[in-house]
């Protein structure tokens, strides 16, 4: 199960407590998210990491509706971003949202640090944990984000799709 709790920051000043913890840094990824149009709780994106030349299909399931916490994850690389999507829409998905962000991925024993810079909404941190065992998984989330100053004001519980929606850049 992958246990994630996403955070509204400065990207600056929380990539300096990031490090300052001893996070390793491991790569710097521009990402280009294409989400289909499948109802929630379920998630289909088709991922292209342009810096690294890599892309990705993911299939989601939100185990917690609303608080979009827990999910359980399927992901394939796949070797051509837009043939997948056109196999996509030809099976009859249809494009929901486009989200664009520049990530920097650290990791800290089991936990990983995502800070997203996402286009037209601003940073996010995503500070995630992959575990069998939920509630220790959410611990080691919360032990570490109080450590870099983190709340549960902070958290924001919307999906990147949802935010972009409220947005208006759909």
């Amino acid at each position: 199960m992958e246990v994630e709790v996403k955070f509204r920051v400065d990207f600056n000043s929380i990539r300096e407590k990031i490090e300052s913890l001893g996070a390793t840094f491991i790569r710097e990824e521009m990402q280009e998210d294409v989400y289909l149009s499948v109802p929630l709780p379920e998630l289909l994106r088709v991922r292209k990491i342009s810096n690294l030349n890599r892309s990705f299909l993911t299939y989601k399931r939100i185990a917690d509706p609303g608080r979009n916490e827990e999910f359980d994850e399927i992901e394939v690389e796949v070797s051509d971003f837009e043939k997948t999507l056109q196999i996509l829409k030809r099976l009859g998905f249809k494009e929901d949202v486009w989200v664009r962000k520049r990530r920097l991925v650290y990791r800290l024993g089991d936990v990983t640090f995502e800070l997203n810079d996402v286009e037209g909404l601003g940073a996010f941190l995503d500070i995630e944990v992959i575990a069998d065992d939920v509630e220790e998984a959410k611990r080691k989330i919360w032990e570490v984000a109080k450590r870099i100053g983190l709340s549960k004001d902070d958290v924001e519980p919307r999906l990147y799709q949802e935010l972009i929606r409220s947005a208006g850049r759909v």
